[in-house]
């Protein structure tokens, strides 16, 4: 079996802030505190944010770290509307409607963290996950 990836950490100046950035724009919901933050979670993935007090983990000369995250949303123009209300801005990119094609319109949040939204989604990736239980019932 693959592995799942269930869980993203991203450095915030303000976990409180960005948790509302979240509930507003993606519909997720805080699912308790971490340690130097909070978590969200759609129900499938958790994503930590958090303040260090120092430096941030893994951040120095020669690390790596996140790029950006995406959201595969249902509604492309809905999405980016609640986005742009909860205090997020529009990057780059465009939709692309050709049904062949997985293109994602860039936006930051409010931190500058960069994020996508998809209306088609990413190959290899499903947008619903069926609980292993859920999926035995329907048999």
């Amino acid at each position: 079996m693959a592995a799942r990836l269930r869980h993203i950490a991203i450095s915030v100046p303000d976990p409180e802030r960005a948790a509302k950035f979240f509930e507003e724009a993606f519909g997720m919901k805080v699912a308790g505190r971490a340690g130097v933050g909070l978590y969200v979670t759609d129900g499938t993935v958790n994503v930590a944010l958090l303040k260090f007090p120092g430096e941030v983990p893994g951040f120095s000369a020669g690390h790596y770290g996140l790029i950006h995250f995406g959201m595969w949303v249902d509604d492309l123009d809905d999405a980016a509307r609640k986005v742009v209300a909860a205090g997020g801005s529009y990057y780059m990119g465009r939709a692309d409607d050709n049904p062949n094609t997985y293109y994602e319109v860039k936006y930051k949040d409010p931190d500058g963290v960069v994020f996508d939204l998809t209306h088609t989604g990413w190959i290899g990736a499903v947008k619903e996950v069926v609980p292993a239980d859920a999926a035995i019932a329907a048999e």
